[in-house]
């Protein structure tokens, strides 16, 4: 009886901890939470905005000369732009750096200079 009420408890207790882990990373994705790079683009091929998690640089890159640069923010959770980048008439892409943290989410946003709608990422931190 007692071996019996033995298993059954440390079945119990690997059933719990394989549960709340599954739990845990559920609410990490359902939260936005960051995994990796994030990268967003807009459309027919105008241009990027890339989240490097190492070292947490940001990158816009104007990928279609027609005469319009493409600008790149990063907003916190409360509206307020952390990071504005620029890039377009110049070779390469331009880049900032800013430490995304935990204690808040951010979003990328990335417009065409030329009047098409902006591209969002998700919410993320770190």
């Amino acid at each position: 009886m007692i071996k019996s009420i033995t298993r059954l408890a440390v079945t119990g207790v690997a059933v719990a901890t394989v549960f709340a882990g599954t739990v845990s990373t559920a609410q990490a994705s359902e939260a936005g939470v960051l995994i990796t790079d994030k990268k967003i683009s807009l459309r027919d091929g105008r241009g990027t905005m890339t989240f490097f998690d190492d070292g947490d640089v940001f990158q816009v890159c104007d990928t279609k000369a027609d005469g319009h640069g493409v600008s790149g923010r990063l907003i916190d959770d409360a509206y307020r732009e952390k990071v504005y980048i620029e890039d377009g008439g110049d070779a390469g892409c331009d880049k900032k750096g800013y430490d995304v943290g935990q204690f808040a989410s951010y979003q990328m946003q990335l417009s065409w200079n030329g009047g098409d709608p902006e591209v969002h990422s998700g919410w993320f931190n770190e």
